[in-house]
């Protein structure tokens, strides 16, 4: 296991050079950059900018160097000095923007996965168990409208209803007088009194989906013939089943774990938006819409990053939770 780990992180490194090629080649394939989107802004708003202004900004965004010159500086920065680059449209370095509203995004994400696994492995469980009852043609109505219902829509619904029925403030993650506020215990109060309207609205179709998910994988292994044994040798029905199809039945959560750090980045960014969330979904969108390219980079960077880091970690609990699979 331990000469498993140690050659995958030797594999990350290069990986982790192609894909930011590859992220930073796409980022600038559109016609224009952020600077003649800029200067196409101003004119748009009736004012006229020199030859001599456009060429400075140009040396100062270093977008007069060809592509591979920009992409070696970015990177090199990055390795050696931990430097992201400055954000073109923000006027700010790049790592600063990010983890100001990555702690947000982290907090609504656990915040939501612990929703999730609380509302699907239980139901899953039950269905599977119960299978054609009445809970489980319950659950089943219930997970189809979960997953067929869109989240935006959903975000609307509980929008109105938060503001109609319990006088709350709708959009963001704080009320407004706690949005500048310094960090308290009054504003960790008001940070989760509103976090329960994102965290349904994200949860739901993911609960939904890992619902139907365990209930599938949880059927197939009750009718194997190691169940069957373990009732022989009259195990209670509640140890038969949690000991041994159960933890036959996670494996595909963990197999795709790897995409829940990942997700922690990116988040719902259509949700984001609706809601005025400051997470880091909608600053993600932004960079890419104006061509900030150091900040896009980096995002995309990190969500690779993320996923590689995922996927190994998800691997070696693979190996932990089922003892069948070996990766000597």
């Amino acid at each position: 296991m331990a000469q498993f780990i140690v050659r995958r992180l030797f594999l990350m490194i290069p990986t982790m050079f192609a894909v930011s090629i590859v992220a930073f080649i796409i980022i600038q394939l559109p016609p224009g950059d952020f600077l003649s989107s800029y200067i196409a802004n101003i004119a748009a708003s009736g004012e006229s900018v020199e030859q001599d202004v456009i060429e400075a900004l140009n040396q100062r965004f270093g977008l007069d160097q060809p592509m591979h010159v920009q992409y070696f500086k970015w990177i090199s920065n990055i390795v050696l000095r931990g430097d992201f680059g400055q954000s073109f449209e923000f006027n700010t370095p790049v790592d600063q923007l990010i983890w100001e509203r990555l702690n947000l995004t982290v907090v609504l994400s656990l915040a939501t996965l612990l929703f999730t696994w609380a509302i699907a492995f239980p139901i899953g469980i039950f269905s599977a168990v119960r299978q054609y009852s009445l809970g489980d043609y319950v659950a089943t109505f219930f997970g189809f409208l979960g997953l067929a219902i869109p989240d935006f829509l959903l975000a609307l619904v509980l929008m109105y209803i938060a503001f109609k029925f319990f006088n709350q403030s709708v959009g963001g993650l704080f009320s407004p007088e706690y949005v500048n506020a310094a960090w308290s215990v009054d504003k960790v109060i008001d940070l989760i009194s509103h976090l329960w309207i994102p965290m349904i609205i994200l949860g739901t179709s993911g609960a939904a989906s890992l619902i139907r998910v365990m209930r599938a994988n949880l059927l197939d292994e009750l009718r194997k013939p190691y169940v069957r044994t373990a009732r022989a040798k009259g195990l209670p029905e509640w140890k038969v089943i949690l000991k041994y199809p159960v933890r036959v039945a996670l494996n595909p959560f963990v197999s795709t774990a790897g995409w829940l750090l990942p997700g922690l980045v990116s988040g719902s960014i259509i949700v984001a938006v609706v809601l005025s969330l400051p997470t880091t979904g909608p600053l993600l969108l932004r960079s890419l819409t104006s061509q900030d390219m150091y900040l896009a980079g980096s995002f995309i960077l990190m969500l690779s990053v993320l996923t590689l880091f995922g996927t190994l970690i998800s691997d070696v609990i693979l190996a932990w939770l089922d003892p069948r699979i070996r990766y000597e």
